[in-house]
Order: C-alpha cells, then sequence, then structure tokens
C-alpha cells in the first residue's frame, strides 16, 4: 500500500532544499520560450512553398514567371508589349535593324558578387554573330533585319548553373531525361510586413498534365497550383482558396487546317465561327491573335458575334458534298475536352457533325484543332502564319497579302509604321478566318487554407 505521507514529505523536503534551482530553471524556461516564440522571427522565418506547374520544360524553356524571378535580360517588357532597359542601358541599330549594339549598365552584379560583363551575356542564337568589343558592349550582327529583336533579348540571361541576376536564386534542380521534374529557390533577402528577415523557398514541380498536378494537390505534394484552366474539382472545398485572374498574353483559339478538302473554303470557316456562342466561356471575349493589351492591337477587325442565322444562310450556300460528306475532325487538348465538346454540339445547330478527339502534342491530322496558344511578346506573328514556316504554321495557311505584311512588319523600325502594318494584318487576317479566336482565358490559383 502507497504510503502518501511518506512521499508528502519527501515532495516537500526536495522542494525546500532545491527551491532556489527551481525557480530560476523556471525563469530560465520562461525567457527562452519567449525568445523562441516572440523574438526568433527577426532573425530567422522560414517559409516553402510547393507549388504545382503543368507542362514540360527543359531548363532553358522555364515558363517566364519563374525565369523572371532568378534573373533579368538585357531589357524588359512593359504591359503593353513596349521594349524598356534593363541590364542593358542603351541600344541601337547602325543597318535598318541587321546589327545590334547593347550597351551594359554600370555597378550591375550577379548573384555570387561579381560584376557583369558583356562577355557573360549568353544567348544560344542561330543564324547570330556576336560580337564583344569591350566589358560593357555587346554587339548582335544577324543575317536579315529583324526591328522586334529587342524584346527577343527580354528572356532572362544566366551564367552557368542558372545563376542569375534577381533575388532568388537556384538552390536545386532535378531532371528526368531532358524534363525539368522539380525546381527549388530560395531568397534570403525578402522582409515581412514587420520589418522581419524571411528565408522562403519555393518548390516547383512540374507535371504532364492538369489532372496530374490536381491530383498531386489532393495527395498533399504541392500546397499550391498556379494557371489552372479549370478550378474544378476544389470549387467546393472548405479547405482552399480559389482566386483568378485573366491572362491577355494567351488565347483559346480554333486553328482551322486550310489544306483539307472542306475546311480550305473560306465561307465554312466563316459558318463555324458564326455558330459558336462566344459568352459559354470561362474568359473574356477574344478577336484578334494579337493581345488588346499591345500596342498594336486592333479593336476594328470583324468580331464574328454569335449569329447563328447568318452561319445557316452560309452553309446553305456551300456545295452539297460538303452539307452531305463532312465529318469535321475535331482535336483538343485534355484540359480543354468541355469546351470543345460544347463547341461540336453548337455546329449540330447549322447541321455540322465533328468527332471530338483528346492530344497532348499539336496533332499532324485535323481539321480543326482547339487550344491555348502563348502569345508573342511582340505583334510579330511570322512563324504561325507565313506560308513558307511549315513546322510552325498550324493551319498551313497562304496568303500573299498576309505573308507581304508579315514581311514587312519585321523589317520596319518606327512603332508608328508597324503599328500601321500589324492593324492591317489583324484586319485581313480575321477576315479569312484561317483560325477562330474565342477568348483570352480565365486561369486559377488554388490553394491549401
Amino acid at each position: 500500500m502507497i504510503n502518501l505521507r511518506y512521499f508528502y514529505r519527501l515532495t516537500k523536503t526536495f522542494l525546500l532544499r532545491f527551491k532556489f534551482i527551481i525557480f530560476v530553471s523556471f525563469i530560465f524556461g520562461l525567457i527562452i520560450f519567449i525568445l523562441i516564440k516572440y523574438l526568433s522571427p527577426i532573425f530567422f522565418n522560414s517559409q516553402t512553398d510547393k507549388i504545382g506547374i503543368t507542362g514540360r520544360y527543359r531548363t532553358d524553356e522555364l515558363p517566364y514567371s519563374i525565369l523572371s524571378l532568378l534573373s533579368d535580360g538585357l531589357t524588359k517588357i512593359t504591359e503593353d508589349g513596349m521594349v524598356e532597359t534593363s541590364l542593358a542601358s542603351s541600344w541601337e541599330t547602325t543597318d535598318k535593324g541587321k546589327t545590334w549594339i547593347f550597351n551594359l549598365k554600370d555597378d550591375i552584379y550577379w548573384q555570387d558578387k561579381k560584376k557583369i560583363k558583356s562577355s557573360d551575356i549568353l544567348y544560344e542564337f542561330t543564324d547570330v554573330v556576336t560580337e564583344i568589343p569591350d566589358n560593357k558592349t555587346i554587339i548582335f550582327k544577324l543575317a536579315d533585319s529583324f526591328s522586334p529583336f529587342p524584346t527577343v533579348v527580354s528572356k532572362p540571361t544566366f551564367k552557368k548553373g542558372l545563376l542569375g541576376t534577381g533575388k532568388w536564386k537556384v538552390d536545386k534542380i532535378t531532371i528526368n531525361g531532358v524534363y525539368v521534374q522539380e525546381l527549388t529557390i530560395k531568397n534570403n533577402q525578402d522582409l515581412n510586413q514587420k520589418g522581419n528577415r524571411i528565408r522562403k523557398n519555393i518548390i516547383y514541380k512540374f507535371y504532364p498534365t492538369e489532372d496530374i498536378t490536381k491530383l498531386a494537390f489532393k495527395l498533399g505534394e504541392i500546397n499550391r497550383i498556379e494557371n489552372s484552366i479549370s478550378s474544378k474539382p476544389f470549387n467546393n472545398w472548405n479547405t482552399v482558396n480559389i482566386s483568378s485572374n485573366i491572362n491577355k498574353n494567351q488565347i483559346a483559339v480554333i486553328f482551322f487546317n486550310t489544306q483539307d478538302k472542306y475546311i480550305s473554303d473560306k465561307k465554312l470557316r466563316q459558318a463555324l465561327v458564326y455558330s459558336i456562342d462566344k459568352n459559354f466561356f470561362d474568359g473574356v471575349r477574344c478577336i484578334s491573335p494579337i493581345s488588346a493589351d499591345s500596342w498594336s492591337y486592333n479593336p476594328q477587325v470583324k468580331p464574328y458575334d454569335f449569329d447563328l442565322e447568318r452561319a445557316k444562310e452560309i452553309i446553305s450556300e456551300l456545295p452539297d458534298d460538303t452539307k452531305n460528306n463532312l465529318n469535321i475532325k475535331f482535336v483538343t487538348t485534355p484540359s480543354l475536352l468541355t469546351v470543345a465538346e460544347n463547341i461540336s454540339e453548337q455546329w449540330k445547330n447549322i447541321k455540322i457533325n465533328s468527332i471530338v478527339q483528346v492530344s497532348s502534342v499539336i496533332p499532324s491530322d485535323f481539321q480543326a484543332f482547339l487550344t491555348i496558344l502563348d502569345i508573342p511578346i511582340d505583334p510579330d506573328q511570322y512563324s504561325l502564319w507565313h506560308s513558307t514556316q511549315e513546322n510552325t504554321n498550324i493551319s498551313g495557311y497562304k496568303n500573299p497579302r498576309i505573308d507581304k505584311l508579315l514581311e514587312d512588319g519585321r523589317k520596319t523600325l518606327t512603332i508608328e509604321e508597324r503599328k500601321k502594318i500589324y492593324i492591317d494584318f489583324q484586319r485581313f487576317l480575321v477576315e479569312d478566318s484561317p483560325a477562330a479566336f474565342l477568348y483570352y482565358p480565365n486561369l486559377y490559383t488554388i490553394e491549401r487554407k
């Protein structure tokens, strides 16, 4: 049987004998607790974000949103597409766009604290000769005149090992084959709202499809998804925050195969565009291949507003062979399948049938292809629409007038003259309908609370 009186006396004697040590230990522990809880953020506060990105990227093809955190280019681009200085203090061309001379700013440094020299600037261009006359001058000699060249060197530049000029720097990178699987970047310079230093890490994890990215979020591999085409299935989750923004640097577009027996008919393409109700889409209406934020945007192009009666009228005028035998092979990306199925149903209203197929790559065999197009920074869209560009002209489009405008646009130096050219380019291209420009997508950020 336990003798309670014995333990009581033992405890009392212990406390009386060691009361000073106990008191000092209590006070010391209290001070340590206060230091850890309230004072340590002054010296150290570590945060890690795990962000899921959909897409397969090589190290030199990472999204600009990531590259711009790590480094700078010789130039930078404003929201309306104009070019400004960045690492370069100025530039000029001496022979109508074939030779470009860039002068570096004073006192610019890499992340290893070494001063940037012109010989450090590395851009891997084909058909371009680079000359370094001194530590502050870089000369690029092109084979042909190319007025958009200052936009090309807005791409962030790096030393070996992805060592850049930004506040964020690469801590670790994991490659699977030739593609980046995981990228960790760190920042030891940011301050929080109280002025305390935060050592923050961001881990980017890359997944081939949006469905796999969302599965990774469900499994807890990541705590945020950026630039998702859809917020489903997280709309009703109480444990996540969802925000959205319109990205006017991308367009949801249907490319028509203009070399196809049936789709080569401009009237048919126009009927297909008229028959689509553009108010259905999750985004903002788009009418041109050039961003509405661009200095070269033409708001006066034919809008192709939803007009079912006009579409039916055009279809009635088409040859019987087209009306009786056309069954459009309609290919789309996995993330736009729902959109494609809706459009396919709308085409039935003008008695045009289609078969929807899914492809993760640009198909070689299609009549219509729905995808998200990254709009080039500069209005120069030579690679997309010029008849000589077989590998990148998705529609197989051939039009001598458009060819000439594209050729002139990349050789003309003044903004005023270039704008006139691209105003006409948009007007004639949209009229011809080699593609249907539908909407700027609403992109979602999904974040765990």
